[in-house]
């Protein structure tokens, strides 16, 4: 156990009864007790997630703007607005993904960066090396003190409110992908489960003090197994399972995180352009009895593909799954999926599949 590490949240998921699991060599919650109620709450009420491994990258300096230019596929020049956010991939020289990420703009010599967990040490040594090359001015500071809540739902932002009443004034006017510096708190009008809400970035020293507070006011805490299912029918991609360094954004279903329109040139452009994608990700819906996983190979009339996550869903009742195959399949399509020693029956669907409370398919 003491191998692995933890948040500043730890003893307050071990006090409100949380599984605890490793994920990625952190010690986090998985649930709290019925991983389908915590879902459901999440789409019905708010929940709050403990998103503190996740790691804040500061990138300042005079021409920060001009190196994320180049070092994201997506395009930073559509940041005007001070607290604007950007979701993107940072690639390798071949296209393949390093990371996903979200970067916001502060000022003209401030970005944040938030990368994911398990990909943070690798994401700050690139933009390191990157740095040294292309902008060595530049400082780009990792804030392992920091600490990221996630309040998500149709009643998040009112509890937040409740919780912070000092923070509405600066919130309440934010649109999506949008943050305001709140002083402790720099609040972003974002999430990963297809709900209203906010990510709430603050010292980990003041974590657990918020996360009782939020909890006596009435939201509930949810662990990893309920994000997961949350982010699927959200059509949400996953580091590690529906794209990695082998995988490049366009095969992913994240080509409009792409800017190949612009004359500009970022790591990675060259080979997407040398490259166009064979294959695409799908949503899939099964229409026999069993549950949709990663790694299950999918038999379809164009050659096989591959689920890159899979899981039942808890709005439709159904197992849906992401999957990688030929670039020819269609909306609409029936494809065979090899479960146990059995070929069954899905449908090729658009994804995302819920949001906002409800199913987005009309099967």
């Amino acid at each position: 156990m003491s191998s692995l590490k933890q948040t500043p949240l730890n003893a307050a998921h071990r006090a409100m009864g949380a599984k605890m699991v490793d994920f990625g060599g952190w010690d986090m919650p998985v649930n709290y007790g019925s991983q389908i109620d915590e879902h459901h709450q999440v789409r019905n009420d708010c929940g709050m997630f403990d998103v503190s491994h996740m790691r804040v990258v500061d990138i300042k300096g005079n021409g920060v703007r001009s190196f994320l230019r180049y070092l994201l596929a997506n395009n930073v020049e559509k940041l005007a607005l001070p607290g604007k956010a950007l979701y993107s991939c940072m690639l390798l020289d071949n296209g393949g993904v390093i990371d996903d990420l979200i970067v916001y703009f502060m000022n003209d010599d401030w970005f944040r960066i938030v990368v994911n967990a398990g990909t943070a040490e690798k994401d700050i040594a690139w933009m390191r090396r990157q740095a040294s090359k292309h902008a060595p001015q530049l400082s780009i500071n990792d804030h392992p003190e920091l600490a990221m809540i996630a309040v998500q739902g149709p009643n998040a932002r009112a509890k937040v409110w409740q919780v912070l009443p000092d923070t509405q004034s600066k919130t309440e006017g934010l649109q999506i992908f949008q943050a305001a510096d709140c002083g402790e708190y720099f609040i972003a009008r974002t999430g990963y489960t297809g709900e209203e809400g906010f990510e709430i970035v603050l010292p980990g020293t003041h974590a657990e003090a918020l996360w009782r507070a939020l909890n006596k006011a009435g939201v509930a805490p949810i662990g990893l197994g309920a994000r997961d299912t949350l982010r699927l029918e959200a059509g949400m991609n996953l580091y590690g399972q529906d794209m990695d360094e082998t995988i490049n954004p366009l095969e992913a279903g994240l080509a409009w995180t792409v800017d190949l329109k612009s004359e500009r040139d970022f790591i990675g452009k060259a080979a997407l352009l040398a490259h166009p994608p064979a294959r695409k990700l799908v949503g899939l819906v099964l229409q026999d009895k069993g549950v949709l996983r990663g790694h299950q190979q999918v038999h379809t009339a164009h050659g096989a593909g591959e689920i890159t996550s899979g899981s039942f869903s808890p709005t439709l009742e159904k197992s849906i799954a992401l999957a990688r195959v030929p670039k020819d399949v269609q909306v609409g399509d029936t494809v065979q999926v090899a479960i146990r020693d059995k070929m069954l029956a899905a449908k090729v669907v658009k994804y995302p599949f819920a949001r906002n409370g409800k199913s987005l398919l009309s099967l």
